[in-house]
């Protein structure tokens, strides 16, 4: 079988979705010139007035912990990736960054400060289309390394909202509000969530998500993304 799968890596190679330069035996999606050169925010190791994820939300809405795995820089390796993600059904790379990103706030004890992680939801033609929700898979990855619950059932998009691309703050607002509800509140209620989705630019989707979940019950809200604009 090893021999099988030598000679299919020799025909087919698999390739780094950062780079698209071709994996070495053991690498697994990501090379590993691209995972240490990756710009990694390292928010969680800041205090939330130094983190300048937080100042975003400042005023907004009552934000506990405000992170995000790495900084989206366009034409780059980060936006490889989230396209590869969202647009070439590689869904797996998700799960991954999660898992990644898990086991590093494990090490900050962050594992400690949440009882609940939930995605932002698709609405139900995109998820058909496209297959999977991205925010899920991502925060599938942030369960197994955590070892936090996760629940997909709690959050609905009632709504399809155009894409945000080039709308300003207050258009993207308006663009998500009112468009999620919350299905089950009773999974929430007196729990610290962690909200999370794929990427933050202005903050207008999460507001809408984590207003929603405050209104319900929930004891504290968080947020977490692949990368932040």
């Amino acid at each position: 079988m090893k021999a099988i799968s030598d000679l299919l890596a020799l025909v087919y190679p698999e390739i780094c979705y950062a780079c698209s330069e071709t994996l070495s035996h053991g690498e697994n999606m990501v090379c590993t010139s691209c995972r240490l050169k990756l710009p990694y925010t390292n928010y969680h190791l800041l205090s939330p007035l130094e983190n300048p994820l937080s100042n975003r939300f400042y005023g907004r809405i009552n934000i506990e912990n405000a992170l995000s795995y790495l900084t989206f820089v366009r034409a780059g390796r980060v936006q490889n990736l989230l396209h590869s993600l969202k647009y070439k059904n590689v869904p797996e790379i998700g799960q991954l960054l999660g898992k990644w990103y898990g086991f590093e706030l494990q090490k900050s004890g962050y594992n400690q400060k949440f009882d609940l992680i939930v995605p932002v939801p698709l609405y139900y033609r995109k998820l058909k289309k496209r297959g999977y929700n991205q925010s899920d898979k991502f925060a599938k990855g942030l369960s197994e390394a955590l070892e936090i619950p996760w629940n997909n059932q709690v959050l609905n998009r009632v709504a399809e909202s155009s894409t945000q691309t080039k709308k300003s703050r207050f258009d993207r607002w308006e663009n998500v509000d009112k468009i999620f509800s919350v299905l089950k509140p009773e999974e929430i209620k007196e729990k610290r969530i962690l909200l999370v989705d794929d990427v933050l630019t202005t903050g207008a989707t999460l507001e809408a998500c984590g207003q929603e979940l405050i209104e319900h019950g929930c004891k504290s809200l968080s947020i977490a993304t692949i990368a932040a604009a």
